[in-house]
């Protein structure tokens, strides 16, 4: 066997495992390759900053603001532009209830293999929303599903716009049919100083998740932990 044919046979051996390596890499909490990213917040403060994906719903973003509301919480909700278009009435609530809000992407695309201009108008279409809602405040991003690569960090490092991950997600890595109990447990037992915990409660699936927030917030709050939105998080982490 020449070294050319020697050569090519280790490339194609060696393409699967590049695969499985980019692909982890993309869906990683706490890696991408330009620009800003936050997964949590390295403090030996109790904080921790409770975020809602996807939304806004008509139904479900007025119950989970009550309970934001009876248990004096602020969180930040990174919102669905199609979302807001279709609700903007639930994003102008979660404004005027004073929770931060941030950009989810206008279609909840994976944000892998897309052109800059795709990127670029999934971004910019969402931010104009937002403001349209009344929100005035710093806008931070999260890719969809957690995913990203070459494309959409570049946009947003060009932009100076911070990526805004997690470090706890119960309700993401439990099963779909997971408990309340269960959820909560997982969240608590994950947390530390400076955590991000990722949920997921406008939509009907999700119940159990919405049952589990008042358990969350109840279980931290008695082991001394103070919440805090994703903005107030980093300003802990610019003072160190």
């Amino acid at each position: 066997m020449t070294t050319t044919i020697k050569a090519a046979v280790l490339a194609l051996l060696s393409l699967p495992l590049l695969l499985v390596g980019t692909w982890k890499y993309a869906r990683s909490p706490s890696h991408q390759l330009f620009g800003a990213l936050v997964n949590r917040v390295d403090t030996d403060s109790k904080v921790v900053a409770l975020t809602f994906d996807d939304g806004p719903s008509e139904e479900y973003t007025a119950e989970i603001l009550k309970i934001l509301r009876d248990n004096d919480v602020k969180a930040t909700f990174f919102l669905v532009g199609k979302a807001i278009q279709s609700n903007p009435a639930a994003a102008q609530s979660i404004v005027e209830a004073g929770h931060q809000i941030g950009n989810h992407s206008f279609t909840h695309s994976r944000m892998l293999l897309k052109s800059p201009d795709f990127v670029k108008q999934e971004i910019e279409a969402t931010t104009g929303l937002i403001r349209s809602a009344g929100y005035r405040g710093a806008i931070t991003f999260r890719p969809p599903y957690g995913k990203k690569l070459f494309t959409l960090p570049y946009y947003l490092a060009s932009r100076d716009i911070t990526s805004v991950t997690w470090d706890v997600a119960p309700d993401s890595v439990l099963p779909l049919n997971a408990s309340p109990e269960d959820i909560a447990r997982n969240a608590v037992a994950n947390i530390r100083p400076g955590s991000i915990i990722l949920m997921h409660v406008m939509f009907e699936s999700r119940r159990n998740s919405m049952a589990a927030v008042p358990e969350i917030i109840l279980a931290l709050k008695q082991k001394g932990y103070r919440f805090v939105t994703v903005s107030q998080l980093l300003a802990l982490a610019d003072r160190r």
